[in-house]
């Protein structure tokens, strides 16, 4: 899993943290049970500070995607993958509408931003 954070975004450190870690169980590249990095290792790594780091993981907790465990360290929780199963089954279930309905692709994504907004 790679993380990159913009110290010059206007997104605190935290966020994108906790934003890239939803990105890389979205890609399927982390499975339910697995362990995140240590806080204090990927801070190191990172350049953060480590209380960035579990601010970032506790905000990964609330949402219900990993579980803080003393001594285990942060572990991806069956949820998050199943509520990423559940989002990537609707969006194959829009992807089919759009291709009957002759949208393109762009067209497609389109929508989605208009919606998202």
């Amino acid at each position: 899993m790679l993380i990159r954070l913009d110290p010059a975004s206007p997104e605190p450190l935290f966020a994108q943290l906790a934003a890239a870690i939803r990105g890389a169980l979205a890609r399927g590249e982390l499975r339910s049970g697995e362990r995140l990095p240590a806080a204090r290792d990927l801070a190191e790594s990172l350049g953060l500070n480590v209380h960035t780091v579990l601010h970032g993981y506790q905000q990964l907790r609330d949402e219900g995607l990993v579980e803080l465990r003393r001594g285990r360290g942060a572990v991806v929780t069956a949820e998050a993958a199943g509520g990423l199963a559940a989002l990537r089954q609707a969006v194959a279930d829009v992807a089919a509408v759009a291709h009957r309905l002759g949208l393109t692709a762009d067209e497609l994504v389109e929508l989605i931003r208009e919606e998202y907004r």
